[in-house]
């Protein structure tokens, strides 16, 4: 069996362990705690992985062991039996949009043989992302925003006007936004999860053609992930904002702290992407109850088949 039927086998298990994560989130939806929102979300991705067959290693995760008790980066999950495959999750992106009630938190998943995610550290990320179709190194995240929706828009053949870039809402951004507008092109904003910024730039169904700016490294192997799925490019750099995050990149065992990386090496074998919807979003409906019933939607997307799922799950409320 190759590596890619290994991780296809594992899909159905996958999207119920991001299904129940999202369903225990869902339960905190709106009720000002997202400490406690987001361990509800552990607790329950962290059962679903561990039913599963196989030999489990969290490279991306709720943060370092000393830091977190569970899923933390390094902790082994699974049966103990099967693939060995390496673990990127978000068990709730939007804690605080769930915390609020607001739209667009997911719980995310994303699984590849042992080696194929990058270990990056729980720090800053640059990042720059388009969609399938283009010629390559068509972006650059050495280029200003500007140079870049200039080329995106030659390589589209269309004007910059035409370009639509999805930014997360931070001060940080605030060049970015006016490189952007020198363009004239348009700018949708997103209030948090840039995960989901990645896929608006390079699903076609998205309404987003660019994804541009800094967040978190744990985010951008996601993105990156989904993008392996979706088709695309990608380019990052870590970004550090004191000497303890350069020596916590070290300890995971990077030693160029300036490198440039692109999709392969974020993204170096077949992946399984998994988002299910926490609260009302873009991508998916959130979780929705009705008379004994609970339903999810869900999107899992595979490198090995090129194929994209939108799944609906309807369980019985009390399981």
């Amino acid at each position: 069996m190759s590596q890619g039927q290994a991780l296809e086998l594992l899909a159905n298990h996958a999207v119920d362990a991001a299904e129940r994560a999202a369903i225990a989130a869902f339960a905190l939806a709106g009720r000002g705690d997202k400490i406690a929102a987001d361990q509800a979300a552990v607790d329950a991705m962290r059962t679903g992985l561990n039913a599963m067959a196989m030999k489990g290693r969290i490279v991306i995760g709720e943060g370092e062991r000393d830091e977190a008790p569970m899923l933390y980066i390094g902790e082994e999950v699974g049966s103990g039996e099967g693939p060995e495959i390496d673990i990127a999750l978000d068990p709730l992106e939007g804690t605080q949009l769930t915390a609020d009630g607001m739209n667009n938190a997911l719980a995310v998943l994303a699984l590849a043989p042992r080696g194929g995610l990058l270990h990056a550290p729980d720090t800053y990320m640059d990042k720059i992302a388009c969609g399938p179709g283009l010629p390559a190194g068509v972006i650059d995240l050495d280029a200003s925003p500007a140079e870049n929706v200039r080329a995106l828009a030659k390589a589209k053949a269309v004007t910059a006007a035409d370009i639509t870039v999805c930014v997360l809402k931070r001060e940080r951004h605030e060049g970015i936004v006016e490189s952007i507008r020198s363009t004239g092109a348009r700018i949708e904003f997103i209030a948090d999860g840039d995960v989901a910024g990645v896929i608006a730039a390079a699903d076609p169904d998205g309404g987003a053609d660019l994804y541009v700016g800094q967040g978190g490294a744990p985010e951008g192997v996601l993105g990156a992930a989904a993008l392996r799925c979706l088709g695309g490019q990608m380019q990052t750099r870590l970004f550090f904002r004191n000497d303890d995050e350069r020596e916590r990149a070290r300890r995971t065992g990077i030693t160029d702290l300036d490198r440039k990386y692109d999709l392969t090496e974020m993204a170096a074998e077949h992946c399984l992407f998994i988002a299910a919807g926490v609260t009302e979003g873009d991508l998916v409906d959130g979780v929705r109850h009705g008379e004994g019933y609970v339903e999810t939607q869900t999107l899992l997307f595979s490198s090995v088949t090129g194929l994209r799922r939108k799944i609906s799950t309807r369980r019985p409320a009390a399981r």
